[in-house]
């Protein structure tokens, strides 16, 4: 995976532009409303989702497998930017505690122990009362179905991706016991462009209960 995104971003630096996704956006104001400060960003990409955080005075550290997508990033947004090079399946990278943890279409890319471990491994480093959200793709998308057939809901795309589609419960069963308070069908970006259909996703959130 580490080289398919490394080429990936070489090729094609900046492909999904610099404007934050709606769910990021979401995601800020609910940050907000709970008093958080501190996010963490698996798959941080070169910052796009990241920045709308910072920019709302949030401190972010990012991890990320590709070095071109932190190169770009540093170049975008300042070379004091806190990144982790490598992949979320080496986490934990830090002996930090993160009140908000944002994930935004990455978890779909894993096979299911390394899904399984991502979300383990994200709530390990929450703190109390902290909360979590995940974007991932949904069976609802025009994608699925597409391509060659791997397991139950996950499928070789043209482009050499492998995705897992979720459904409400496959969402269930891989969240549930991690605080899960929400699941809401979504579309990125929120209003169809011309030129670009919408994706459908489900966008999750989750909350660590405080202990005692």
């Amino acid at each position: 995976m580490t080289e398919f995104w490394e080429e990936s971003f070489r090729d094609k630096q900046s492909m999904w532009g610099f404007t934050p996704a709606d769910a990021a956006l979401d995601t800020v104001k609910l940050f907000k409303e709970h008093g958080l400060h501190n996010v963490l960003v698996p798959g941080f990409g070169y910052g796009r989702n990241a920045k709308v955080f910072t920019d709302h005075g949030f401190e972010v550290t990012g991890i990320e497998i590709s070095e071109t997508a932190i190169a770009i990033a540093k170049k975008e947004y300042g070379s004091q930017i806190k990144v982790h090079h490598g992949s979320v399946s080496e986490m934990p990278f830090d002996n930090e505690t993160y009140d908000g943890i944002f994930c935004y279409a990455l978890i779909h890319l894993l096979e299911e122990k390394d899904r399984a471990k991502l979300i383990a491994d994200c709530y390990k480093q929450l703190s109390e009362n902290g909360y979590m959200v995940f974007v991932v793709i949904s069976t609802e998308d025009n994608a699925y179905g597409k391509g060659k057939a791997i397991s139950k809901d996950r499928f070789l795309t043209r482009h050499g991706v492998e995705l897992f589609f979720y459904n409400l419960d496959s969402v269930n069963n891989e969240f549930g016991r991690y605080g899960l308070i929400d699941s809401m069908a979504i579309q990125e970006p929120a209003k169809n462009i011309t030129d670009k259909p919408s994706q459908k996703f489900w966008q999750i959130v989750c909350k660590k209960a405080a202990v005692g």
